[in-house]
């Protein structure tokens, strides 16, 4: 039987910081996704609340009782939000030492290392740290061999952090294979490991001197093994967030000459900074900015957060007659227009 696992959320598989469990719940994932601990949405069902399509994973109060209810019991326990500064509140702790307690193994992709605390680390039959920075004698340093790849390499840049960039790169590469288009991805965050990812690493956990080597690795044994017709790199942050300036080393490492570049219109300020009042560009600004890395902006995918669908239409629209290049809502619209922009 497929290995099961459960995910804790904290209160917040209704926010932006449980992208992970998002990512999950939608698929792919390396386990069967057994049920979600949220106090703040138990009762209800995880894809239901998500998206509206009911997945038959269940949202309960504690971890006791879905341990006491669940049909399966699960082998792992899976920290499924992130959190700022990647730190584990006091609650989740707890949490994992209960799941470590009651013999779960603990898979958390947070900096903060599960394997530190000597409870878990005690009781734990497992521990899997997704962010545990690897030694460096491992790590491979840039050499320029993406350069010389006859593929293109597309990248999926936000104009902020959890805008759904993952969600919408996986999108993008089914797009493709329904045409007969083999695609790829590059994965860069620790979900995408977790949801079963065959190439990329964890960007963030990665010393910075080597983080164009390891985007480079990535994508030459993409290229080689999978032999793709296209290969998208999904982005982390954002180009300009103060918090995590990040996007560069996709178009600048290797060579991706294309954009799919996904925007949160009902977003002000960088997450992370609102205090601060630190406004998000306008889309026309970071497609110039963009052009300046001798890269060009395919289309742009629109995250509804904050707004209603109608809402968010009626700005993608207005903002493809101002571009002139597609504008789309991936969740509800597909990303078949963003693939005929797409230059394969």
């Amino acid at each position: 039987m497929e290995q099961g696992a459960l995910l804790l959320t904290e209160g917040r598989y209704h926010t932006s910081d449980a992208k992970t469990a998002h990512g999950l719940v939608r698929g792919p994932s390396r386990w069967k996704i057994l049920g979600l601990v949220d106090n703040h949405n138990a009762g209800a069902e995880a894809g239901t609340l998500l998206d509206g399509k009911e997945r038959g994973i269940p949202i309960f109060a504690s971890l006791e009782d879905a341990l006491a209810r669940l049909p399966q019991r699960p082998e792992w326990c899976v920290v499924g939000v992130a959190t700022h500064g990647g730190r584990f509140p006091p609650s989740l702790r707890a949490n994992l030492r209960a799941a470590a307690r009651a013999g779960l193994g603990i898979v958390n992709g947070l900096h903060e290392l599960a394997g530190d605390d000597p409870e878990i680390l005690a009781h734990a039959p497992a521990i899997h740290d997704v962010r545990k920075p690897r030694p460096v004698r491992e790590l491979a340093f840039w050499h320029g061999e993406a350069h010389k790849l006859a593929i293109p390499r597309i990248a999926v840049i936000g104009t902020d952090c959890a805008l759904g960039k993952r969600t919408t790169t996986q999108l993008l590469v089914a797009e493709c294979r329904r045409r007969g288009i083999p695609a790829e991805m590059i994965y860069t965050g620790q979900t995408g490991w977790m949801q079963g990812g065959r190439y990329g690493f964890v960007l963030d956990s990665t010393p910075n001197d080597f983080v164009p080597g390891e985007l480079e690795r990535a994508v030459v044994h993409c290229a080689r093994e999978a032999g793709p017709r296209v290969i998208f790199l999904e982005g982390q942050s954002a180009l300009r967030n103060p918090s995590g300036p990040c996007g560069a080393e996709l178009i600048v490492s290797v060579g991706a000459r294309q954009v799919v570049l996904q925007h949160a219109p009902g977003r002000k300020h960088y997450d992370g900074a609102e205090e601060l009042g630190i406004a998000i560009p306008a889309v026309p600004e970071e497609i110039e900015l963009l052009r300046f890395y001798r890269t060009e902006v395919a289309a742009v995918t629109i995250n509804t957060e904050g707004l209603t669908i109608r809402a968010a239409q009626d700005f993608a629209r207005a903002l493809e007659r101002e571009i002139g290049r597609p504008v789309v809502l991936p969740l509800t619209e597909g990303v078949g227009r963003v693939v005929d922009a797409l230059r394969l």
